[in-house]
């Protein structure tokens, strides 16, 4: 358990801008913040962050909540794992006991996958350090490719003994489960006996985006042949192959602020790259780049370098995933190094600044560097040539913006002695197709529908007397202002009015009058309103933004969010404004009489019911009396509170 002062001063101290900015883009609107939302695919910024509320909330796919509800939905956090990722942020320290191999047998699955890898690249980097066998192979390794010491602790690289079962071994002897050290990949199973994936191998260890290591990958060093170069991790419950770039934990921030992400192969080519003091880089790890990957790198920026090795034919089976980045409205750039170097081996051997000069000299739009490459290849084959038409054209035609498709359809034009309205025209025909595709023949779709029976939604029933929206508006103004003080007539007649706060007034109407609340969340905020009046200690609004239950945060930020919000030169300026803080006390009285009055509307209708059913003369008596007086209460409120009678 995380003491609750430990967990005041985490929230208190995360910045809701700074948790988010290290995984989305973030660019100023007002006093807001907007970026692509990461908990869903979209093009057109709808992910808004309140600095001023702490809270975030995405109007296209609805998620919401505060920096630590942020870390437990991106990461896959428990609500304590999510507060100890903050706390290490902000250099907050947690007071908790070191865990025992029996209470790691207690955690959940997909966290004791977590600690499992954790636990192994410990071991692994010690073993690389510290052992006579770990220094003589893989730190040799690491050295002899120019690896300093802090690239090697930065990157928590390590070494797995030869042995064939050494790193299964002492895991089992500390506790850790047989089944976890074979679904994290990290041990196989055979004839009920366990043996190291990676024995004998230099280790790379797998980041997620915060940080937390989710898989690996290991490298062999002698020369035998029947076993491959390089072995990951296998998919599990953490680590997806097509979902994960390595070294994304270290570049996000450089990312953002160069505005470009640089992508290579390879594991040793981000760690050249970054011992080269260049930070925004990233690997596909020798996969297809996948949707999901350049996704993620599209949350911090639109811009995209990708770093080849010279290899032609390499470059053109890559071309298929270049497309995909191209579709998403990304702008992608080519940079191709000299013959026999890669990224890895140009960083090794130049300076720094000779590195960044290089990239930035070298970077070439892709639809032109493509066009280029395979303009090369028709040697004056009209046939060929003819083909490459069609292949840029359909490049050209992923592009999202039509201006931009009209420029790269005028350079390449130019590029390959094609009149520019040939061009056009291919590029408009593919578009309709591409149109016509997503979008079958209306009339087609209505004519195979018979007029006598139409295409419905199922029916949805609705309890028309739901006090749910009048609920919800009384909860919203607790939240929002609990704490504020209103000034109040405690007795109709008295001509003075009284200091009271929000949350006393409002659970004190509506306990008197004995009015329960329906919505359970609704009724769960409520009552700790009430324990906060009795105890003399109100809760404001960044209890329920933080609390425990995912429910009644997500609840608590769709409350209390809203995305417009008073310009700041209306108050550098001075203008007045009439917002719903200067009217408090009258929408606190609308909301508290709509509350009661609909309440006793639903009241009305059930005794109306028991009515019909009632089957004595005694009965009916009893519940035509207090239909009668349910009916009184209910006009004296709508009649003075609301300016309406009800007459039903």
């Amino acid at each position: 358990m995380i003491p609750h002062d430990t967990i005041d001063t985490i929230i208190q101290t995360a910045r809701i801008e700074e948790v988010v900015g290290d995984y989305v883009n973030l660019r100023r609107r007002g006093v807001n913040q907007i970026g692509l939302c990461p908990f869903h695919n979209e093009k057109t910024p709808s992910f808004t962050v309140s600095p001023a509320k702490g809270i975030y909330k995405c109007f296209g796919c609805g998620k919401a909540g505060n920096s630590v509800n942020f870390i437990m939905e991106h990461e896959h956090f428990s609500y304590p794992e999510a507060l100890k990722y903050l706390a290490r942020k902000y250099n907050i320290e947690v007071e908790e006991e070191e865990q025992t191999p029996e209470q790691l047998q207690e955690l959940n699955e997909k966290e004791s996958l977590y600690n499992l890898n954790l636990f192994a690249q410990q071991y692994f980097s010690k073993i690389l350090i510290e052992s006579e066998e770990g220094k003589a192979i893989g730190l040799s390794y690491f050295k002899e490719r120019g690896m300093r010491d802090d690239i090697v602790h930065k990157f928590q690289l390590g070494f797995s003994p030869g042995k064939w079962n050494a790193f299964s071994e002492h895991a089992i002897q500390l506790g850790y489960k047989k089944e976890f050290l074979v679904k994290t990949g990290l041990s196989i199973e055979k004839e009920n006996r366990l043996f190291d994936r990676f024995h004998g191998r230099v280790m790379f260890p797998i980041h997620s985006a915060s940080g937390r290591v989710i898989g690996f990958g290991g490298r062999i060093l002698g020369n035998d042949k029947s076993q491959a170069k390089y072995v990951n991790s296998p998919e599990s419950e953490i680590y997806n192959k097509s979902k994960t770039l390595y070294g994304i934990n270290f570049a996000k921030n450089a990312i953002i602020s160069k505005d470009n992400c640089l992508l290579v192969e390879g594991y040793t080519d981000v760690i050249s790259m970054h011992q080269a003091g260049i930070e925004n880089v990233v690997a596909s790890s020798g996969t297809s780049l996948t949707q999901e990957q350049i996704r993620m790198i599209q949350r911090y920026t639109p811009n995209i370098s990708i770093l080849y090795d010279g290899d032609p034919a390499g470059i053109k089976a890559s071309f298929r995933g270049i497309d995909m980045i191209v579709e998403q409205g990304m702008n992608v750039k080519i940079v191709l190094f000299p013959d026999g170097e890669d990224p890895d081996s140009y960083a090794r051997k130049h300076h720094p600044t000779e590195v960044e000069s290089f990239i930035s000299a070298n970077s070439v739009n892709f639809i032109l560097f493509k066009t280029r490459l395979l303009l090369g290849e028709t040697q004056n084959d009209p046939i060929k040539k003819a083909s490459l038409i069609k292949e840029i054209v359909n490049t050209i035609a992923l592009i999202p913006d039509a201006i931009s498709r009209s420029l790269y359809v005028k350079e390449c034009s130019g590029l390959m002695t094609v009149p520019e309205q040939v061009l056009m025209n291919e590029l408009n025909k593919i578009l309709r197709a591409k149109v016509k595709k997503s979008s079958p023949d209306q009339e087609k779709e209505l004519d195979a529908i018979p007029p006598e029976q139409p295409a419905s939604e199922p029916q949805v029933e609705f309890d028309l007397d739901s006090a749910e929206f009048q609920e919800k508006e009384v909860i919203r103004l607790l939240l929002l202002y609990g704490q504020e003080v209103i000034p109040i007539k405690l007795n109709p007649n008295d001509e003075a009015e009284v200091p009271v706060g929000v949350a006393d007034y409002v659970v004190h109407d509506i306990t008197h009058d004995d009015m329960a609340f329906e919505n359970t969340l609704f009724k769960s905020i409520f009552d700790e309103y009430v324990l906060g009046v009795e105890k003399d200690a109100i809760p404001d609004r960044t209890f329920f933004l933080s609390h425990s239950n995912q429910e009644i945060s997500t609840l608590a930020v769709n409350l209390v969010f809203t995305p417009y919000e008073l310009s700041e030169n209306w108050l550098k300026n001075n203008i007045m404004v009439t917002t719903e803080e200067t009217r408090l006390q009258m929408h606190v009285m609308l909301a508290l009489h709509a509350f009661k009055s609909r309440k006793l509307d639903k009241m009305m209708t059930e005794t109306r019911k028991k009515l019909t059913g009632a089957t004595s003369q005694e009965e009916q008596a009893v519940l035509m009396k207090s239909f009668h007086e349910l009916k009184k209460q209910s006009i004296l409120i709508n009649k003075d509170g609301l300016g309406r009678i009800i007459t039903r």
